[in-house]
């Protein structure tokens, strides 16, 4: 399992038909602080992620288990949105997972 932010949408005009229906999310890992690590990658929605937002990315066999994907072709599925981090019970400071507030202009 892995944290990651919602990066963007995949709009597939023609996909399997065993993905028909399914929202297919651009991630891309972060670290425990939220900052980018690695390379982009899509993954199924199955929990309605959205844009920037810290999510729990599973792949490979664990991917397909989220939400009754067993024969489809799914090797990462978003299973969780993350509302905060925390490092160490001791550590009085939380890491917030939330989106950054946009700017009023």
């Amino acid at each position: 399992m892995l944290l990651a932010r919602v990066m963007g949408t995949v709009v597939a005009t023609r996909k399997d038909e065993r993905l028909l229906g399914k929202k297919l999310l651009v991630c891309r890992p972060v670290n425990p602080q939220g900052e980018a690590e690695g390379a982009y990658f899509v993954s199924v929605d199955t929990v309605g992620a959205g844009v920037k937002e810290m999510v729990l990315v599973v792949s490979g066999s664990s991917a397909r288990m989220a939400a009754n994907f067993k024969e489809s072709p799914v090797d990462s599925s978003i299973v969780g949105i993350v509302d905060e981090v925390r490092m160490d019970a001791d550590d009085s400071r939380a890491l917030t997972a939330a989106a950054p507030a946009k700017s009023k202009r």
